[in-house]
């Protein structure tokens, strides 16, 4: 159960998705959502269940926690230096071979 002040981040392709729905059911979205909705557009590469997809297969990476998973989920790194730019405010350094792992799931999921 969630509490109530609790902050869930969640990926930008479900937030699409969400504010779609919400477009939908009301006349009009005020402006904080529809900038939101136009950022989800342009940047959500992936459809919501291949999003959770490989949001799941990212966590069970040791060193991937939900956030991190999510960052890589909605920022699709290609190369090592946009793995490296993602975790370069954390404590730990990732090896060549924590690199690759990330964009081998990266790939399996999207190709430009």
């Amino acid at each position: 159960m969630v509490e109530e002040n609790t902050i869930q981040p969640i990926p930008l392709a479900e937030v699409k998705n969400i504010l779609k729905k919400i477009s939908k059911e009301r006349e009009e979205l005020i402006y904080e959502q529809k900038i939101a909705l136009e950022h989800a557009q342009k940047f959500a590469k992936l459809p919501v269940k291949k999003t959770q997809d490989i949001i799941r297969e990212l966590k069970g990476v040791e060193f991937i926690d939900d956030i991190r998973a999510i960052r890589i989920a909605d920022l699709l790194p290609t190369n090592e230096d946009d793995v490296k730019t993602i975790f370069a405010k954390e404590r730990i350094t990732l090896s060549e071979k924590d690199i690759k792992t990330v964009l081998d799931i990266v790939r399996k999921y999207y190709i430009e």
